[in-house]
């Protein structure tokens, strides 16, 4: 069933829109890309806290975890080979994204009408938790298999979600941007009108049509980004990848297994409690789904920037207690692992309705056509960036850092650190410097920008070539 709406925007002009099933299906076929991605970042963690796995690839790390318990259990998994193995994916995506500019997030940001673009678009972050549950499950699963080469049955299950996304990419329709950018008027004239559900498309297909135009004045998108009046775009790329990546979440997904054996569950309870962390960061997503249009984008990144903070402190402070600094394995009871479980999921699931799937959906909202692709391409590539840089270096900073590792994270996300009711930094610039996206054409996202109090200097009104400047509404003057 379709549900109907008019669409209020800042230009003051009115784009009707309806969730129809064919955009709904799209949407849902588009996002299987995440589960690619998803399952490689569960995998890695869970065939590397399997001892088949590290005795056949990483005999050193093997003789490590084989030590009696007087040794620093901080220590067990340090190993630049093992870091490389799990974080060379992020180099392969770093590449791939200055040619692919992160091809799904922009795809459904353009596909999705505006008022229910966060929740579409959040489908892509959900199949990446989908995929590290299905990982962290499959881990879980093929650790028991007798004879040690159930890691081989987790790698090679990659090739499912591989094959997903290839026949669903064979599938999937243009968006009635890009077939207007390639001339086909009357295609994308029907194709804005079958995925709006609607014939009443002509105010929004101008937009479209006037972003084209604009778009293709421009021949050099990626110094034309440097422009004054992409700053706004070029800064969000750039700073809020950043900041996703540095709360350290990745190091916690991928190697969830590694982390907890380390803080003393065995193999098959350290698998277990990465599955309950995947269960987590799902059920996370969800509540991002259903509340990103209604709360806004802004309103989740502040409560989920704060709940991180605490949860980080928490953590590191549970294993300072325990492990203290010298890292020598004690006893470690069943309900003192389960509160460190619990509070590690209160870290998961603040960032699964929040950072996660915010950090891809704001950026591929903001950019006008003109420079889409490139600014869609930096902001995966600073994301991959400090993914891999975070990946590499975890294992090596847990070593020496110990629990304060976890406290480093919390300096990430924290501004004073003797002073617990500041704000984190993180939730500092959201607060200050995003305006709030919801509900916005992007094709109109100029206009957000033009009355922001402080991006509004790089902006002139010469610079807005859709609606209105002096006819945006007082929301965006407030954001």
């Amino acid at each position: 069933m379709a549900v109907g709406v008019i669409v209020s925007t800042g230009g003051g002009k009115q784009h009707p829109g309806k969730m129809t099933p064919f955009v709904f299906l799209t949407c849902l076929v588009a996002s299987s890309g995440g589960l690619i991605f998803g399952y490689d970042i569960g995998i890695s963690g869970g065939v590397t806290s399997m001892d088949s796995f590290l005795s056949r690839f990483f005999p050193s790390v093997y003789k490590q975890q084989m030590a009696d318990s007087s040794t620093n259990q901080y220590c067990k998994f340090d190993s630049l080979l093992l870091t490389l193995f799990t974080s060379s994916l992020y180099v392969a995506a770093l590449l791939s994204s200055f040619l692919a500019s992160t091809a799904v997030p922009v795809y459904l940001s353009e596909m999705a009408p505006a008022f229910l673009r966060g929740t579409l678009n959040i489908g892509f972050q959900l199949m990446i938790t989908v995929g590290i549950l299905a990982a962290n499950l499959i881990n879980y699963g093929t650790a028991s298999i007798k004879g040690g080469w159930g890691w081989r049955v987790s790698l090679g299950l990659a090739a499912v979600p591989a094959l997903i996304i290839t026949i669903g990419s064979l599938v999937l329709p243009d968006t009635p941007n890009s077939l207007i950018e390639r001339g086909h008027d009357e295609e994308a004239k029907a194709m804005l009108s079958k995925i709006r559900g609607t014939e009443d498309i002509r105010a929004e297909y101008d937009d479209l049509v006037a972003a084209s135009d604009e778009a293709k004045s421009v021949h050099h998108p990626w110094s034309n980004i440097l422009q004054r009046k992409y700053r706004p775009q070029l800064t969000m790329a750039i700073l809020i990848p950043c900041f996703q990546q540095l709360t350290g979440i990745n190091v916690i997904m991928f190697y969830a297994p590694v982390l907890f054996k380390t803080i003393g569950f065995g193999s098959e309870a350290s698998l277990a409690s990465a599955v309950i962390t995947g269960t987590v960061i799902v059920l996370g997503t969800f509540v991002s789904i259903a509340t990103v249009d209604k709360l806004g984008r802004r309103a989740l990144f502040l409560q989920g920037g704060t709940q991180m903070l605490i949860s980080q402190l928490v953590v590191g402070t549970l294993i300072a207690l325990k492990f203290g600094i010298s890292g020598a394995a004690t006893d470690v009871s069943k309900n003192y692992a389960s509160i460190i479980v619990l509070f590690i999921c209160f870290f998961v699931a603040a960032f699964a309705w929040s950072w996660g799937p915010l950090g891809w959906l704001v950026p591929s909202e903001i950019f006008p056509l003109e420079i889409r692709s490139a600014g869609q391409s930096i902001n995966v590539s600073v994301n991959m960036f400090f993914t891999f840089f975070i990946a590499q270096v975890f294992l090596t900073a847990l070593c020496h850092l110990k629990f304060g590792l976890f406290y480093v994270f919390a300096g990430i996300l924290f501004y004073r650190f003797l002073a617990p009711p500041s704000p984190t930094i993180m939730t500092a610039f959201i607060a200050f410097f995003l305006p709030e996206t919801k509900s916005v054409p992007i094709e109109e996202m100029v206009l957000v920008w033009r009355k922001h109090w402080f991006w509004s200097k790089f902006i002139s009104d010469e610079d807005v070539h859709v609606g209105n400047p002096e006819a945006a509404d007082d929301r965006f003057k407030d954001a």
